[in-house]
């Protein structure tokens, strides 16, 4: 099973941390079979259970997934990325966009809201103007997107800082808008519809950009196409966030084979 280049590979294992090798037992696994069998499930959605022949153990695909996912290695594997992109310039995130998606949670487990359309998660995307993730979170279903932005901030590498966030009504808050407004970055997104005309703060010609938000929802589209991320079937908030960081990887690898 082969689903990176070479140089892809060599890339991801200088960024990705390795578990410490034991001095007895069996020698390593191979770590590329182990990631690309990771990636093999982010993809089909197939059970851990009921891996074809050929792959590696199933438990020791689990304990390498758990053991990337703890040390935050897939979270640091996107930022780095994105940050590299970003310096050579072909990520341009002067003008980002923003939405979140539902996704239910057949299995429950930590991190797991109760809405009106059942029990779920929301993943939160930032992009730029080609639709390329920037930044990516999961919280809970009944959090609110503008609660969810502040678990975004420190998931953007330095060089790809978005300038403008494009959001729809649900990110019209005025405590969000200061708090970006701090870190250099503006929130453009319509009133909601019980705003005084007092306390409008946006006018028309910044929300021209917000024509433009179907950029975000097809790659929220994209994503949906990742069997695991299409449903989150880990009871644990922090393995399914890290399908969702290779979901995002994955698309920017689709974009720029040669990093």
């Amino acid at each position: 099973m082969k689903i990176l280049t070479d140089t892809q590979w060599e890339t991801i294992k200088s960024i990705l941390p390795m578990p410490p090798s034991s001095r007895r037992g069996r020698p390593r696994a191979n770590p590329r079979e182990i990631f690309e069998t990771i990636l093999f499930i982010l993809m089909s959605g197939i059970p851990w259970g009921q891996l074809p022949d050929g792959c590696p153990p199933k438990s020791t695909v689990y304990d390498y997934f758990r053991f990337w996912s703890q040390t935050e290695g897939f979270m640091k594997l996107m930022k780095e990325i994105v940050g590299r992109l970003a310096q050579k310039g072909r990520i341009k995130p002067s003008l980002c966009f923003i939405d979140a998606m539902f996704v239910p949670a057949k299995r429950g487990g930590e991190g797991v809201g109760l809405t009106k359309r059942g029990k779920g998660v929301k993943v939160q995307v930032v992009v730029d103007q080609q639709g390329l993730p920037v930044a990516v979170t999961v919280a809970s279903a009944n959090t609110g997107e503008p609660q969810m932005v502040q678990g975004l901030l420190p998931l953007f590498p330095e060089e790809a800082q978005p300038e403008k966030i494009v959001g729809d009504k649900a990110y019209d808050a005025d405590w969000l808008d200061e708090v970006l407004a701090q870190l250099g970055i503006e929130m453009i997104a319509p009133h909601r519809s019980n705003r005084l005309p007092q306390n409008k703060t946006q006018d028309g010609r910044k929300l021209k950009s917000y024509k433009k938000r179907w950029i975000v929802e097809r790659t929220l589209s994209w994503l949906q196409n990742f069997r695991r991320v299409l449903v989150r079937y880990e009871r644990s908030s922090l393995l399914y966030q890290s399908f969702v960081f290779l979901a995002c990887l994955m698309i920017l690898l689709k974009r720029f084979p040669l990093l």
